[in-house]
């Protein structure tokens, strides 16, 4: 694979996400924490969950030939790029090269990339559309996902891994998360409806609230 798995985790979904969360601790020593307050990668539930999962290998068969397709033209596009690449190593190893001689060198390098990541991206928009759908789904219940996770450990406060410094292997409750998002969401379809673009329900719900006109006469 010439695209690295979390660049298709992200954009394409055809890899299995490998994030891993410190298990929940089962020993009384959970039960002493005073302070109500756990853990909890949010991205790593919705990917880990089984809806996900299952959608990621249903897209591998679904949409076999945009994932092939994509893979073909990387490989391609990289042996495109050599001779761009070596060139403009040449020009910057040249004795007296400055930034200005190089120019012509670099403007090529960057065209053909920027090209080429074009063209990856129109190759899988079916899979990169399937995959937001995918998380659209699974994402509506997240929230309530975490309510429940947090009543189940009787956690008052939840925070995302980024804003701690130090903590217990205990605290961490994306586990939880994962099991209550496997209830509320046990699969999801790869299919968008025609014409569903990411974000659009939030859009829908966000427009009746900003045209309504003020009655204040």
């Amino acid at each position: 694979m010439i695209i690295s798995t979390k660049t298709l985790l992200k954009s394409a979904a055809l890899a299995l996400a490998t994030l891993s969360a410190p298990a929940m601790l089962t020993s009384p020593v959970a039960a002493q924490s005073k302070t109500g307050i756990a853990v909890a990668n949010y991205e790593a539930a919705v990917v880990r969950s089984q809806a996900y999962q299952a959608a990621l290998e249903q897209m591998k068969t679904t949409y076999k030939t945009d994932i092939d397709a994509t893979n073909a033209r990387a490989t391609a596009l990289q042996t495109e790029m050599k001779p761009l690449v070596d060139a403009y190593n040449a020009a910057v190893q040249q004795p007296g090269a400055t930034q200005a001689s190089v120019q012509p060198q670099a403007q090529a390098l960057q065209a053909k990339r920027q090209a080429g990541q074009q063209e990856l991206a129109r190759l899988q928009q079916r899979v990169t559309l399937a995959t937001a759908y995918v998380e659209e789904q699974v994402g509506k219940k997240l929230n309530d996902a975490i309510r429940s996770a947090m009543k189940v450990k009787k956690v008052d406060l939840v925070l995302q891994p980024q804003a701690v410094i130090a903590r217990e292997p205990y605290v961490d409750i994306t586990d939880s998360i994962i099991a209550e998002l496997n209830k509320l969401v046990p699969s999801a379809s790869i299919t968008p409806p025609a014409g569903w673009k990411p974000g659009q329900e939030q859009e829908s719900a966000q427009q009746p609230a900003a045209t309504q006109q003020p009655s204040g006469r």
